[in-house]
This record gives structure tokens, C-alpha cells and sequence, in this order.
């Protein structure tokens, strides 16, 4: 990476900053008094007095205006220059000799040739502490701990980690009242350390699915709306309500207290990418953008945690609370079948059943291939495309404003040892989670996808337009399920892992997307690294697959360190495309 001789730039410290969030027909003003640093991350999201509304939407309109003629020159604005103060600020507070530079043009399109790797945090590294009596606050669990390890994964060569960002740690008693402390504290670690981080905004509950080993609920007040309206939650055939995640059909109601859904996603992730724009880019990598159970973009079809699903049964749809099966009834009536519109197809067996033991997933003349099947199949996974769609559309637009960089730039500092770093400013990516229903991939009804909302057969590509909704954002997939290979699956599952990430590479590619990879299960035997190798450098599908563009690794904790020696050497593999060592590659990395 070449600096521009000469370029650098500088800002003066602030105490806070003020940004104002459209709400429905109403303006909210956003205050985050933010140090950038430890702690100072709480932002209060609360309404206005009238004189400072008004002064609020001249302010709004004028940043508007000014966001315009700034989109329309490809030059900075005032809203760069401030996020460029934030950076140098934060930089500042962790170095010495710390500025923000240009970088000349042909040294910023360098791209890395391997495929970086990033190792997921454990799901309680942030936990709710008891301050005092019914006061809790999020902290990091062992932060000493979570140092030393961080050391360690930056010393192997390992370029980031990910952490879930959760809705129920962030926001949970109040809402619009948020509190990034402990995730201020990580970032200024990563920093320090060397590595970037995707973030995860979870809007789902951990404790439910395979390997959740804590329980973290919604936020209390979300749970206290769902006990007066448990119809903002998905609910099976049976009735069964599921308060892992808010249900896609009121994603558009006022439901949150005033709030949507939507807008409740879209102020948090504006709330997170405010306090944290200090390490936007150069620390800060990806914002995730969790769309529904475990982080994916999916219905919660098979339930592990409570007992209802247990592998390979084919799930249920989960369509039945009063905004889906209002929705299945008006479009019923649109094509003019309304008998169609009353809920599900009565035949499609139970969670744990077998294709063939339905009538609606048979393999013979399973009535998802009639015209019936195809009307339901097709509002059912076209909802969900079209809640991530919704949700994108929002997020997007907020992390868009916070990538205001007009060319290419880098903090550069000192190290302990006076050698000079520079560290690439990327554009910070928005992302989604595709989940890897394996399960029956290799039957002619794919039935385990089609209750999840994947509208995925041997005669029909369900990922497609899947891809096209993420193209339209700019967005990355990420593929949760590398590690698995074909040959390891029960033969009457009729699974095929490796088949369905071969589809999900090659619709990328005739997309134009990229599309990055998790592991789904805790493995360090050497066929389950190695196939993780293979899947995240093309070499499994056809000739012009493309790798992938991040490989995030599951997950650190106990188990990685009690097999360090093997996931030290896969790391090593993995970069093995890289043209200098870790030490020096410091200083270049740039993830995109």
C-alpha cells in the first residue's frame, strides 16, 4: 500500500454528536455521547420538544442536501469529514504518531489473494451484569481472557473475529435506549490486536438451535408486546408460538411501542454504526444483518432446542399467526382460488416426518408440484425474500451513510516499536446468513428447504432470485454449512451439503455476488478442515467458482484450544496464497 506524500488530516475532539433517525411521519433524535473509546456507548433514542423538532428536520434537510450534492460530485462532505475526525480521534486514543491518509489510487485496488480467515466469539462473550438491584448492563464475560486469546488468533494468522451484536443485551429494557459499552471495549481490543470484525446484529434469541450453549431472550420489552400480541411472533399449524424472532408478516405494522419492526432494526443498526464510527472500515469489516432464527434468512421450520424437530425431519411452515395468514388470504383472493387462503397445506406431515410419509412432499405425485403447491410455495418463500428486501433496503441506506469516504483512505500509526502501520479504510459491507438445509437436497421435492422458505427443487432454483435481492443492496452471502461433506450424511436423509454450496457458488457468480462461508459444527479432524479448504477456494465446483471471500470459522472457545495445533496449521493453509508473513501483513490487509 502507497500514502499519498503530504496527505493527511486531522480533526478536533468532541464530546458527542447528535443524529437524527426518521421514524414513521416523525423525526427522533438520536443522542450517542460518544468517547469512541471504552465506554460512552449509550445512545437515548427519544422524541423531540417541538422548537427542537423543527430545528431537527431543518438540520435534516440540509444534511440531505448536502448528502445529494455530495452523491452527485463523488466528493467529500461535511458527514465525511466528521466520520474522518471520529476515526482519527479513535486512532488517537490507541496510538501514537496517528493520522488519516490518502492512499494512491493503484495501491488501493489491491486486492489479497487468499481467502481471510475469521473465527467467531463465543455467543456470551458480551453478558448482562447485575450493577445493582435489577439493574443490568452489558460487560464483557472475561476480558483478560478475551485479550490473551485475541493475541493468540492474530499470531496464527488469523485476520478477524465475529461477534453477535444482540438486540436482547443492547436495547433491553427500554425501547431506543442502547448500550455498546462492552462492544466499544472488544473493538478497541481488535484494534490493538490487529483485527477486523463482523458484526452481527441479532434480532433473533440464542438458546434454541444447534450448539447455543446460553439463553439470551429478546429484549423485555419486545417479550412484554408479544405476551398482549403473540401474533408479532411466527406460530406453527398447532399454535405453537415462537419468541425467537419477530414474525416477518408485521414487519411493516406499528407494533414495537409506535415503532415497526423494520424502522426498531433500522434505528439499532444506526445506533450501532454512530458509536462505533471511529472503527468503521479499518476495524470494523461487515455489519450482518440478522433476518430471522439463528441470524439466517429463514423461517424457524425445524425447532431443535425445544424437541419438536430432531434431524432429518422435514420441519413445518410456519405461517399461522394473524399478519402471514392475512397476507396468504388476500393473495388467495388475487388469483382467485380464496379456498386457498385459510393456512398451510393440511398434508405436509409434521416436524419430524419423512417426504414420503406426507402427501404434500411424496416423491410420487406430491401435491407441491400442482398448481395449488406452486401458489402457496411461492408467496410463502417470496415473503421471505421480500422481508430481507425490506430490511436491506433500510439498513442499507444508514450503513451507506456511514461509508462516506469519497477515495481511498488509511490510518496509519506507530507501533511500540516506532515502525510505521498503515491500515486500508474498506467500505464497510452489509451482509445476510443463508442457512445450510442439507437435508433431502438430493430429493425431487427438497422438502427440508421448502418449510424453511427456500423455494429450492431438482426442477426449480430457489436461490436465484435470493441472489438478485442481495445484488440490488450490494450485500454478501454467507453460507453456513462449509465443513460438511457429502459421504458423512445418512443415506436415506438424502443430504448434499456440497451439492447445495456448489448451487449457492455458481447462482453467485451469474449474480455477480460474493458469497462467503461458515462452518456449521465445531470440527478439527482433518477431513472436515480440509473440505473447508477445498470449499473456500473454489476447488470443489466447477473450474470457474470463484473462492470465497472470507471463510468465518466456528467457533473460539475451549474445544479450538484444546486442538490449537490442528486449526493453527488449517489457518496456516489457508493463507497460503499470501505473499508475506503475518507480521508484515499487518500492515496491509485489506478484506474486499
Amino acid at each position: 500500500m502507497r500514502v499519498r506524500a503530504g496527505t493527511c488530516f486531522g480533526g478536533a475532539s468532541t464530546s458527542g454528536r447528535r443524529t437524527t433517525l426518521h421514524g414513521r411521519g416523525r423525526n427522533r433524535l438520536l443522542r450517542c455521547q460518544a468517547s469512541f473509546g471504552v465506554g460512552g456507548g449509550r445512545c437515548n433514542n427519544s422524541k423531540a420538544s417541538s422548537s427542537s423538532s423543527s430545528s431537527s428536520a431543518s438540520s435534516s434537510s440540509a444534511s440531505a442536501s448536502a448528502a445529494s450534492a455530495s452523491a452527485a460530485s463523488g466528493r467529500g462532505s461535511r458527514n465525511e469529514n466528521m466520520v474522518r475526525a471520529s476515526v482519527l480521534r479513535t486512532c488517537e486514543s490507541l496510538f501514537s504518531g496517528a493520522a488519516v491518509v490518502e492512499v494512491a489510487e493503484e495501491a488501493g485496488l489491491q486486492e489479497e489473494s487468499n481467502v481471510p480467515v475469521y473465527v467467531m466469539l463465543p455467543l456470551d462473550t458480551v453478558w448482562r451484569q447485575e450493577e445493582q438491584e435489577g439493574v443490568y448492563n452489558p460487560v464483557l464475560k472475561t476480558p483478560k481472557k478475551l485479550n490473551d486469546a485475541l493475541r493468540k488468533l492474530r499470531e496464527a494468522g488469523v485476520t478477524g473475529v465475529m461477534v453477535d451484536v444482540w438486540w436482547g443485551m443492547v436495547e433491553a429494557d427500554t425501547p431506543g435506549r442502547y448500550n455498546f459499552d462492552a462492544y466499544l471495549e472488544l473493538l478497541k481490543m481488535a484494534a490493538l490486536n490487529g483485527l477486523k470484525v463482523q458484526a452481527v446484529m441479532s434480532f433473533h434469541a440464542a438458546g434454541g438451535n444447534v450448539g447455543d450453549n446460553v439463553n439470551i431472550p429478546l429484549p423485555d420489552w419486545v417479550l412484554q408486546v408479544g405476551q398482549d400480541q403473540p401474533d408479532i411472533f411466527f406460530t406453527d399449524a398447532s399454535g405453537h408460538v415462537n419468541p425467537e424472532c419477530l414474525s416477518l408478516g408485521c414487519d411493516g405494522e406499528p407494533v414495537l411501542r409506535g415503532r415497526t419492526p423494520v424502522q426498531a432494526y433500522r434505528d439499532f443498526v444506526e445506533a450501532f454504526l454512530t458509536t462505533t464510527e471511529g472503527y468503521l472500515g479499518w476495524v470494523v469489516s461487515e455489519v450482518t444483518v440478522g433476518l430471522g432464527p439463528a441470524g439466517e434468512m429463514r423461517y424457524p421450520s425445524y425447532p431443535e432446542g425445544d424437541g419438536r424437530w430432531r434431524f432429518p425431519g422435514i420441519g413445518e411452515f410456519q405461517c399461522y399467526d394473524a399478519y402471514m395468514l392475512a397476507d396468504l388470504k388476500e393473495k388467495a383472493k388475487e388469483v382467485g382460488h380464496p379456498e386457498w387462503g385459510h393456512g398451510g397445506p393440511h398434508d405436509s406431515g409434521n416436524y419430524t416426518k419423512c417426504p414420503w410419509e406426507t402427501g404434500f412432499f411424496h416423491p410420487q405425485n406430491g401435491s407441491y408440484n400442482t398448481e395449488y403447491g406452486n401458489f402457496f410455495l411461492e408467496w410463502y418463500s417470496d415473503s421471505l425474500i421480500d422481508h430481507g428486501d425490506r430490511v436491506l433496503t433500510s439498513v442499507s441506506e444508514v450503513v451507506r451513510s456511514h461509508n462516506s469516504w469519497s477515495q481511498q483512505m488509511a490510518v496509519q500509526f506507530l507501533r511500540e516499536d516506532g515502525a510505521k502501520m498503515v491500515r486500508a479504510i474498506d467500505e464497510v459491507k452489509v451482509g445476510i446468513k443463508i442457512a445450510g438445509v442439507h437435508w433431502w437436497y438430493k430429493s425431487i421435492s427438497h422438502a427440508g428447504e421448502l418449510t424453511a422458505g427456500d423455494y429450492n427443487t431438482r426442477n426449480r432454483s430457489g436461490y436465484r432470485a435470493i441472489m438478485e435481492m442481495l445484488k440490488k443492496h450490494g450485500a454478501v452471502a454467507n453460507f453456513t454449512a462449509v465443513e460438511m461433506r457429502d459421504c458423512e450424511q445418512p443415506d436415506y436423509a438424502k443430504c448434499s451439503p456440497q451439492g447445495l454450496l456448489a448451487q449457492l457458488q455458481e447462482e453467485a457468480l451469474e449474480v455477480g455476488i460474493p458469497l462467503s462461508g461458515e462452518n456449521a459444527l465445531q470440527r478439527y479432524d482433518k477431513f472436515a478442515l480440509d473440505q473447508i479448504e477445498h470449499a473456500s477456494y473454489g476447488e470443489e465446483t466447477k473450474e470457474s467458482c470463484p473462492q470465497l471471500k472470507r471463510l468465518t470459522f466456528l467457533r473460539m472457545g475451549p474445544s479450538m484450544f484444546d486442538n490449537w495445533d490442528a486449526f493453527e496449521s488449517f489457518v496456516v493453509r489457508m493463507n497460503r496464497r499470501r505473499p508475506h508473513e503475518t507480521a508484515e501483513a499487518l500492515s496491509l490487509q485489506n478484506f474486499y
